[in-house]
């Protein structure tokens, strides 16, 4: 588990990261949203003790990341693929990780048969592409085995079959109880993988909740097909809802599709479709974050 309360971090006069407060519960998989400048990367650091929080705590299993002895045994953590020295091979990388943490030398050549390199475990890292980098950082975080495991942005370089073996993996990770915290700008990954969310704007916390609370911040929408559209948006606006027309189709908000079923019904209007639509994550965090995030792009002449 990790906890931050009331987490605050300066740089001079700059806050990046000011009273954070949230919970990334075990046997979950939480995602960790925000626009650029938002604060995530701070964040991520001081979980892992590389930066000192200004004020405010943040605990692994009830200590800072710093007191756990052979820290990869506790927490596995991809930040930044690249930065692995180039000169070796990923074998080697790994085995001195392994000294380090005290973790047998054949968990090695298990991870790098899990995450697909065992073929490439002898080449140089500096020849690997951006989805292999990937995958020596993902081998690099299960070598411990431990019970949390923390990924900024995993998917970045990734193929289609990579994609998917990665979402399966936070899966698995999390149905074996592990807490898994997940960095990502892919909205859509997130709707497949994430159970929970934590989401930032300028360094301050706009919710932390389950994906499908967020989501439905944005408002979700019944689509009507119908022969009677007039009579229909008359009869639902009268109880309520909020009815936009656009031909036989009608967009409702404001009402569940068992309701308008039953109003239909009982009038006897036909009804030819009756579709609920979810709102999307995309959808909810544009709206929550339109005026927390530092750059806009602009129109072009």
């Amino acid at each position: 588990m990790i906890e931050a309360l009331e987490l605050t971090k300066r740089y001079g006069s700059t806050t990046a990261v000011r009273n954070l407060t949230f919970t990334v519960r075990p046997g979950r998989v939480t995602g960790f949203l925000g626009p650029n400048g938002a604060g995530k990367s701070t964040t991520l650091r001081m979980i892992l003790g590389l930066h000192t929080p200004s004020s405010g705590t943040v605990t692994v299993d009830g200590r800072p990341f710093r007191e756990h002895a052979r820290g990869l045994r506790h927490l596995g953590a991809l930040l930044d693929a690249g930065d692995v020295h180039g000169g070796r091979s990923a074998r080697s990388h790994l085995a001195a990780l392994a000294r380090g943490n005290g973790i047998p030398r054949g968990r090695v050549d298990q991870v790098l048969a899990e995450v697909g390199l065992a073929g490439a475990a002898k080449r140089r890292i500096g020849g690997y592409s951006l989805g292999m980098r990937q995958r020596l950082g993902i081998a690099g975080a299960l070598l411990g085995d431990p019970p949390v495991l923390i990924f900024d942005e995993p998917l970045n370089g990734l193929d289609p079959e990579g994609v998917l073996w990665v979402r399966g993996l936070f899966r698995r990770l999390a149905a074996e109880g592990r807490t898994v915290f997940v960095s990502s700008h892919l909205m859509t990954e997130m709707e497949h993988t994430a159970d929970d969310l934590v989401v930032v704007g300028r360094g301050e916390l706009i919710a932390a909740e389950s994906l499908a609370a967020f989501a439905a911040r944005s408002g979700s929408s019944v689509t009507v097909r119908t022969p009677a559209a007039e009579p229909l948006a008359r009869l639902l606006t009268g109880h309520g809802a909020q009815v936009r027309p656009t031909g036989e189709l009608l967009e409702v908000t404001g009402m569940a599709a068992a309701r308008i079923g039953e109003l239909a019904l009982a009038e006897r209007l036909p009804l030819h479709e009756l579709t609920p639509r979810t709102a999307s994550l995309e959808a909810a965090f544009m709206e929550l974050t339109a005026d927390r995030a530092d750059y806009h792009a602009g129109a072009t002449r």
